[in-house]
């Protein structure tokens, strides 16, 4: 988001309310949200003040933005340093927060909201139960992977549909060279950072079911079973294959899109939904006459977390505007808010006959800042999503399986923290081929000694 001038915030309200400067300084309470910074988000937060004047619950928003490369640290070290907004939006780090008392309980403010009480999903309700703190309504972000379809045609290949299908795909779009450069330099597939994409659709085919597992009788984590050590060594054959991009660990997530626009990745994996019809969209901007495919994950998805949100958005509990802050939230669930906050700027996402709404190209770049609200609540007067985008969240919806993970007590946290690290830069040397799938029994000491026991053994006095 981007930050802008005060004044030019006031003045819109001023006119679509119809009231005096000095009512609007007076009465008029500002509410802060820090965010990603996104172009055209001042413009959303105009239209949003000037739909809640109109309602009669005026305000003045005040974006904070932050640059999505390094989010999560930046804003931690923006709320270490005491400025706190009213409105926080979270990628990781909210726990040490909440811990804090930082963060208010959402619970009662949305038993008694207008809108949201009604527009969250399933496992919203069942998140905010277990931690309610944050808040993010969207569908649950599964990962769905997508490959260029005239590469899929040109492959000669039927569409991938279980392990053995999907390694022999993977391997040709490695040998291939659809993108026409003359060179041998397409990979088979990304994940950016590490390898928790590659998971979320190759989880099932190894038995990783759930971050919890038994095994021998005994809850063990997944990062140590006999599971987990199958699917790692899949992935180090994948690299040494050069079926898996070697530059995954330093390629972030622009660097990846990037690299799937201009034919050096076959296959990459986007959150189901918005994001999947992005990438629709900018392939068919760069490449001329190109769609994509969506591709069926081999065995399922992986579990989804309903401990807690792992993204949202947090209230201050200590701010003076919390009512106003929690009035913003509850109008973008509200039919006003979900067609100024899911169709864009009119005349460049979508254009208005009457009552007739006709969506435009660039609707396909274009993503919900903060809510998409449940279909049985609120349905856009049109389809918003092209069919791959659709067929992704069907993809959600057919594959869905709570996980069995919970929140960790505050006292665990560095455990948690420490063994995470340990499995990260363990898995890296695994799948490089730094370490031979012969050092794993001294991965499990090392995770366990990391922090792992200790997860481990709270994690069996929970677990039924």
């Amino acid at each position: 988001m981007l930050a802008r001038n005060l004044l030019s915030s006031v003045a819109a309200i001023a006119v679509a309310a119809g009231l005096g400067g000095a009512a609007l300084a007076q009465d008029v309470p500002t509410v802060t949200i820090i965010a990603h910074e996104n172009p055209g988000d001042a413009e959303l937060a105009e239209r949003i003040e000037a739909s809640m004047a109109e309602a009669g619950t005026p305000v003045d928003i005040e974006l904070i933005g932050i640059p999505s490369s390094g989010y999560p640290d930046a804003l931690s070290l923006r709320l270490l340093s005491g400025e706190i907004p009213d409105i926080m939006y979270f990628q990781g780090a909210d726990a040490e927060f909440a811990n804090q008392g930082i963060l208010e309980d959402l619970r009662p403010w949305i038993e008694q909201s207008t809108y949201l009480k009604d527009a969250l999903w399933a496992h919203n309700v069942a998140r905010l139960e277990n931690y309610p703190y944050l808040l993010y309504v969207f569908p649950a972000r599964t990962k769905s992977a997508v490959v260029r379809s005239d590469w899929l045609e040109e492959s000669g290949l039927a569409a991938p549909t279980n392990l053995d299908e999907w390694t022999e795909f993977l391997r040709a779009m490695s040998e291939s060279d659809f993108d026409g450069n003359g060179a041998q330099d397409t990979y088979g597939i990304l994940a950016p950072d590490n390898t928790a994409e590659l998971d979320a659709i190759f989880n099932p085919s190894f038995g990783v079911t759930a971050t919890w597992l038994e095994q021998d009788g005994e809850w063990i984590h997944a990062r140590v079973s006999d599971a987990e050590r199958a699917k790692l060594e899949y992935y180090q054959m994948l690299y040494a294959e050069g079926i898996l991009d070697p530059e995954y660990v330093t390629s972030n997530w622009e660097v990846k899109e990037d690299k799937f626009y201009t034919g050096r990745v076959a296959v990459v994996m986007g959150t189901a939904g918005p994001v999947i019809d992005i990438y629709r969209t900018k392939m068919q901007e760069i490449n001329e006459g190109s769609d994509l495919t969506l591709l069926a994950p081999p065995d399922g998805l992986e579990a989804v977390n309903v401990a807690k949100e792992d993204r949202g958005f947090a209230i201050h509990a200590m701010s003076d505007n919390k009512e106003a802050a929690f009035a913003v939230l509850d109008f973008l669930a509200s039919p006003e808010g979900q067609f100024i906050d899911r169709l864009g700027v009119e005349g460049e996402h979508y254009t208005m006959n009457g009552d007739t709404v006709e969506v435009l190209p660039a609707m396909g770049t274009w993503y919900p800042r903060f809510w998409t609200v449940n279909p049985d609540y609120w349905s856009p007067p049109v389809d918003l999503l092209s069919d791959v985008g659709q067929g992704s969240l069907a993809q959600g919806a057919e594959y869905f399986v709570p996980d069995n993970a919970f929140v960790w007590p505050a006292e665990l946290a560095s455990d948690v923290d420490a063994a995470e690290q340990y499995y990260r830069s363990s898995v890296f040397r695994f799948v490089s081929g730094e370490w031979s799938m012969d050092q794993w029994d001294q991965y499990v000491e090392g995770w366990n000694a990391a922090g792992g026991n200790a997860m481990t053994e709270y994690a069996r006095t929970v677990l039924p």
